[in-house]
């Protein structure tokens, strides 16, 4: 499968801009081009992309991305390097799902609060 990068970006729910940028910003280093210069995509690829969406939503930072690319050009035997990354991010994840965890908790006790002052009010309208 070979597809050029407005499939790519609809196949991903990217807009094309932002596949030119992540390629510009070097974290798409293997992309192929045609005999016309027209990015080629291949399965690797879309995977690879996919894996970059999943990341940026946890806020990965793109230095850490463009690291990963760096090391993964550099061969097997940087797969410890990578993995610490990813160890590192994940702890970062981790620690940002705590903070959401007791956001969400004191959301739902406001909530829970407003569901009382509005059955206290209906009830002496009453």
């Amino acid at each position: 499968m070979e597809i050029h990068i407005k499939e790519a970006a609809e196949k991903i729910g990217l807009p094309t801009h932002t596949l030119r940028y992540y390629e510009q910003e070097g974290l798409l280093p293997f992309i192929k081009r045609d005999e016309n210069g027209n990015r080629i995509f291949n399965e690797g690829d879309i995977l690879w992309l996919e894996l970059i969406v999943c990341l940026r939503k946890t806020d990965i930072p793109l230095s850490e991305l463009r690291t990963i690319v760096e090391l993964t050009k550099e061969g097997d035997s940087t797969a410890l390097l990578r993995k610490q990354i990813f160890e590192k991010h994940k702890e970062k994840m981790m620690e940002k799902q705590r903070d959401l965890d007791n956001a969400f908790i004191k959301i739902e006790s406001k909530i829970e609060y407003y569901d009382e002052l509005e059955k206290k009010y209906h009830k002496e309208r009453a």
